[in-house]
């Protein structure tokens, strides 16, 4: 049969690779033992896949990384990235405090209760971090490892993280970032020096509600090894089926995520010259603590696509039963899902979901889709004028 001229990279099903030889079979096994990114025979799919590897490769030409690792969820990957350094002996670990829940959760479950890490939190004070404090709990606890995220959820607290990234290096702490919310577009990590970092791909980079993947990146063949070989070893590796969607889905990424990010931009104006609305947390507001440091970093590619918001009212019920109409009205629109970065708008109640961790009641988080910004800005002035 002759071969089908496609530019598509084929889905391999295979669970195991036809070696052929013990020739090739030696070959294969020895060249197994470095843990090379693309083998030149593949063994098991468990170890390495072709379209997994094949999309692999089109993250890496999206972030400008050496390499990418793909993963059955994102907190596969960051399993990974913070399991790799672990070593025999104490282990001393600093995260900040205002990170997705799930890695808390990890935190507190896995690494203290279960592999007894030690680990301290540095916490944001008035929707920023202090970087002197910062300095101060580093050289006071002397951490081995520094893990924050670049935008934190769900108040959208940018980090000066040129500055972070600096005195972690100075200190020779290994740099671990979270990019999901800022997602390539609008920062590599990576290129000012930090160590490993991670995307949620079920979020923006797949785009669609329809994945579930996470993503490690990196430039140092030593962490892709030691990565390679941990996710064999545990078996988090991705499904050819999804990632080769996921191949699909990244090449409009770009797109969509810029039309996300510029509706967002334009909804965080309008709803913060409402009187219906208390805070407006966005960093391309510039009465937002982290403005500076999002202009810095992002220039002048955008600011994000999540929006957080607070109704106004006299009392702490008056802002809930506003915020609980609100929720109503655009029910008719947009779906309440507990996730973001999807191509539809959707929301999330911030007090129902963090409970006490952020004191906001009548608060509520949008991730908003790449909807022409007129439909969006009628539905929200809508919902607006009816509370």
């Amino acid at each position: 049969m002759d071969m089908i001229n496609s530019k598509k990279t084929p889905l391999y099903r295979d669970t195991g690779f036809f070696l052929e030889n013990n020739e090739r079979t030696k070959k294969a096994f020895a060249d197994e033992l470095n843990h090379p990114h693309e083998p030149e025979n593949y063994i098991y799919s468990r170890y390495r896949n072709p379209t997994i590897v094949a999309t692999e490769k089109h993250l890496c030409k999206i972030e400008k990384s050496e390499w990418a690792l793909l993963y059955q969820s994102g907190m596969a990957a960051i399993d990974t990235a913070l399991s790799i350094f672990q070593q025999a002996g104490e282990n001393r670990w600093l995260f900040f405090s205002d990170i997705y829940g799930g890695t808390n959760a990890y935190i507190d479950e896995v690494l203290i209760k279960r592999r007894g890490i030690k680990t301290a939190h540095f916490s944001s004070e008035n929707g920023t971090y202090d970087l002197q404090k910062l300095t101060a709990l580093m050289d006071e606890f002397k951490p081995q490892l520094l893990y924050f995220e670049l935008v934190s959820n769900p108040m959208l607290i940018v980090a000066n993280a040129k500055r972070i990234i600096n005195e972690a290096k100075k200190r020779e702490i290994i740099v671990v970032i979270d990019n999901t919310f800022a997602s390539p577009y609008l920062w590599k990590p990576l290129m000012f020096g930090a160590d490993l970092l991670i995307h949620s791909a079920t979020k923006y980079l797949a785009g669609h509600g329809s994945i579930t993947a996470g993503v490690l990146c990196g430039n140092s063949k030593k962490l892709m090894q030691d990565a390679i070989e941990y996710r064999k070893l545990t078996g988090n590796m991705i499904s050819p089926d999804d990632a080769y969607r996921l191949n699909e889905q990244l090449h409009t990424y770009t797109i969509r995520f810029k039309q996300q990010c510029d509706s967002a931009n334009k909804l965080a104006h309008l709803f913060s010259r409402s009187e219906k609305i208390e805070k407006v947390f966005y960093p391309g507001l510039q009465n937002h603590p982290t403005y500076e440091y999002a202009v810095d970093l992002f220039e002048h590619r955008g600011f994000g696509a999540m929006i957080s918001l607070q109704f106004a009212g006299k009392d702490d019920t008056e802002k809930r039963n506003k915020c609980n109409l609100f929720m109503d009205i655009i029910s008719e629109h947009f779906y309440l899902i507990p996730t973001l970065g999807d191509v539809e708008t959707i929301f999330l109640p911030i007090e129902t979901v963090w409970a006490d961790k952020y004191p906001y009641p009548g608060a509520i988080r949008l991730s908003v889709g790449i909807e022409e910004f007129e439909y969006l800005e009628k539905i929200f002035s809508n919902a607006l004028e009816k509370i």
